[in-house]
């Protein structure tokens, strides 16, 4: 029994499936859960599934932040919809895979649900992607989700 989730988010469409994972267990278990974004400059362009456009690699940290927010809160209106009972949004700083196990602890997290790829580039390929290093890290359940 699940009383705790942590999913991150980066707007992919694999974040999005993993949201609605991570919903279902949370009104299954009438848990909190935890929507972590890391904001990342990415050197390609892509649409995000919230309907926010791709931040150039140049963007400032303001702007980072600022998409996201916005990220994070059309993250946490569709969990509310979906019926999760509690969600909290977290913005934070820092390498994805770490970041994601620091603020797992933090949060209690009992899960977390995250997507097997996301918008980050093909450097995943070749060193590992943030899903495969935060099961390798965690302390906790690792739910991946294609």
């Amino acid at each position: 029994m699940f009383k705790t989730l942590l999913v991150p988010v980066d707007g992919s469409e694999h974040a999005k499936k993993a949201l609605a994972v991570a919903c279902q267990l949370a009104r299954q278990n009438d848990a909190t859960l935890h929507i972590l974004h890391i904001p990342e400059a990415l050197a390609h362009e892509t649409t995000l599934v919230w309907g926010i456009g791709a931040i150039a690699l140049e963007a400032s940290r303001e702007d980072l932040e600022r998409t996201g927010r916005q990220v994070v809160d059309r993250a946490a209106e569709d969990a509310r919809q979906q019926g999760a009972p509690r969600v909290e949004t977290i913005i934070a700083q820092g390498e994805p895979a770490r970041t994601i196990v620091s603020e797992a602890r933090k949060s209690g997290a009992d899960a977390i649900v995250m997507g097997s790829r996301g918008l980050s580039d093909i450097t995943g390929l070749i060193v590992g992607s943030t899903s495969h290093k935060v099961s390798h890290a965690a302390t906790c359940t690792v739910i991946t989700v294609r």
